[in-house]
């Protein structure tokens, strides 16, 4: 006999309704995380953080399959490192917490908690680097980071946060660039093929990009809602860095040379995209790729003969293939079992009751549509692959039309404006590249350049016109409001 279980399914506010209130009652009641006692911090559940490790997991086996090694770097960087690199610090700056004190007393430094990690690393690798033999550098590390944020919002925007930060160097600026393209490329494909979220690709405007980049180059979604979502960056550091922290090694000429250098990482905030991307009204709707159960076993009548012992042969014979849990908990009806599992977005749940065993079947229903099938018994396996591939693939067609149909074109500022609160979403349009018509479009209308997309995706919109100030303009660019 199960423990019997108390908490009700209770009402998520609808997205169109409040969507930040929907997306507060999705990750609270499906229980991802809980607020912790300090501000603007968050406790990861098990639920939340199995997603996580999915994550995880797949881009890890990418980095490794890619060359890249994992290690850690300290969590605490005296403040003489983080001042090295002007721009990086001020960049930083005001999102910076410090320790002040240990064991009681006052430190002769100031220790930052690390918002990112170029110094600390820069700082070790030009104690490490010696030789062009050793290079490149491919080192990875799986951390959290703290940056002070004014306003949070869990997964989103958090003043701690868990992610990966690649830090790398290179010979020459032509293999960083390759390095910096290639990292981008890899945070696209686990985005779209695992976590089923279509990606704009491009790169940041001067105004946009890290702190201390030569280029940044992101991977931007869009959520149910219309705000877009920068969700994976790669940077080319140039030798901003490799300088600052004299990282040299006795180059093939015999001489001395500053390596290139890049970074790139992705964070805990995908978890928020996967939850407005594809949830609804009834909470999460996770792909199958990245849910930590994609199938629940839920029997019918579990309480009479036959019923619990099938149910548990069902899902030990799925488990061998996929990620299974059985609720078989008394105290609640199969009704209610339902609700349950389909807030917390699992992708198939299987219903088996005394008529469908009689029957040598079972129900599976969908969470991303609600269809209800019978298979056989017989080939519960085979069926059950084949619906998994098939949610996968129509969670990001519908995630990829939701896109096409939120993302408009704008000839000038007005219609820009018109489009933005009608249709909210991507804005395609001419940009000169000044700043001051980046500014003025940010000011006016709060939506700021997402990206640039590349050469190839390029379009040349109302005969190459800026749509802030109407001048020749030869790059079009992603707009949005973001989170």
């Amino acid at each position: 006999m199960g423990k019997k279980q108390t908490n009700q399914v209770k009402e998520i506010t609808p997205m169109a309704v409040d969507f930040p209130q929907w997306y507060t009652d999705v990750i609270s009641k499906t229980e991802l995380v809980d607020y912790s006692p300090v501000k603007g911090f968050m406790v990861i559940r098990p639920y939340g953080y199995a997603i996580w490790e999915r994550i995880q997991s797949a881009y890890d086996k990418r980095f490794k399959e890619t060359g890249h090694e994992n290690m850690y770097f300290p969590l605490l960087i005296p403040e003489s490192l983080l001042t090295k690199e002007a721009e990086h610090v001020e960049g930083f700056a005001p999102e910076v917490a410090w320790v002040t004190h240990g064991g009681g007393k006052e430190l002769a430094e100031r220790l930052a908690v690390r918002p990112t990690s170029e110094t600390i690393i820069c700082s070790m690798y030009s104690k490490w680097l010696n030789s062009y033999r050793q290079l490149p550098f491919l080192y990875n590390q799986w951390c959290s980071v703290v940056r002070w944020e004014k306003t949070t919002r869990p997964f989103l925007r958090t003043s701690e946060f868990l992610w990966q930060e690649g830090h790398t160097l290179h010979e020459t600026p032509e293999e960083a660039q390759t390095e910096t393209m290639q990292m981008l490329e890899i945070y696209r494909e686990i985005a779209e093929n695992y976590m089923a979220m279509p990606m704009i690709v491009g790169q940041k405007s001067e105004k946009e990009k890290f702190a201390g980049a030569d280029a940044t180059y992101t991977m931007e979604a869009l959520m149910h809602d219309g705000q877009a979502l920068q969700s994976g960056t790669s940077h080319n550091l140039g030798q901003h860095f490799t300088k600052a922290f004299d990282i040299t090694y006795l180059d093939r000429n015999n001489e001395q040379s500053y390596p290139y250098h890049t970074s790139w990482g992705v964070s805990t905030r995908l978890i928020g995209g996967i939850i407005m991307v594809h949830g609804d009204d009834n909470g999460l709707v996770l792909p199958p790729m990245i849910a930590p159960i994609q199938v629940v076993v839920i029997p019918v009548a579990q309480h009479k003969e036959g019923v619990l012992d099938k149910a548990r042969e069902i899902k030990n014979t799925l488990a061998a293939d996929f990620r299974v849990k059985l609720d078989d908990l008394d105290g609640n009806s199969p009704g209610w079992k339902f609700n349950q599992w389909e807030m917390k977005g699992v992708p198939i749940r299987l219903e088996i009751g005394p008529r469908d065993i009689e029957n040598g079947q079972c129900v599976l229903a969908r969470r991303d549509t609600g269809e209800k099938i019978q298979v056989s018994l017989d080939g519960i396996t085979e069926a059950v692959d084949q619906l998994l591939k098939e949610i996968q693939t129509n969670l990001f067609n519908k995630a990829l039309k939701m896109r096409e149909e939120k993302t408009s074109t704008a000839e000038n500022i007005d219609e820009f404006k018109k489009n933005l609160k009608e249709n909210p979403g991507f804005i395609k349009a001419m940009w000169c590249g000044d700043r001051s018509c980046e500014d003025n479009i940010k000011e006016e209308t709060g939506a700021s350049i997402r990206c640039v997309p590349f050469d190839h995706e390029q379009e040349v919109l109302y005969e190459g016109q800026c749509v802030c100030c109407g001048k020749p303009a030869g790059k079009m660019a992603y707009f949005a409001r973001a989170y």
